[in-house]
């Protein structure tokens, strides 16, 4: 998993924002769409690994996974979020 010294240099992709370590609900409900077959990348497609972890971006509108404690930090793999409340 991601250690709290390493969490500071990380960052986006996308925008090069800060990241924050997704909390267990928002893991939940993620891997609630992954089984459900809502949840999808940013290429539109369905993602359908469970995670164990993810980094959400600044916007609360994406979220990078982490499976085998190793984050992906590709922005065309990352989870769309529906809404800011999602990262909250």
């Amino acid at each position: 998993m991601i250690t709290p010294d390493i969490l500071p240099i990380l960052r986006c992709p996308t925008n090069g924002g800060q990241l924050t370590l997704a909390d267990d609900p928002l893991i939940q409900r993620v891997n609630q769409a992954i089984a459900d077959g809502t949840a999808r990348d940013q290429l539109d497609e369905r993602v359908t690994a469970p995670i164990e972890g993810g980094l959400v971006n600044s916007q609360g509108d994406r979220l990078y996974p982490i499976r085998g404690g190793i984050p992906t930090l590709i922005v065309d793999e990352a989870i769309g979020l529906t809404g800011p409340s999602e990262a909250e």
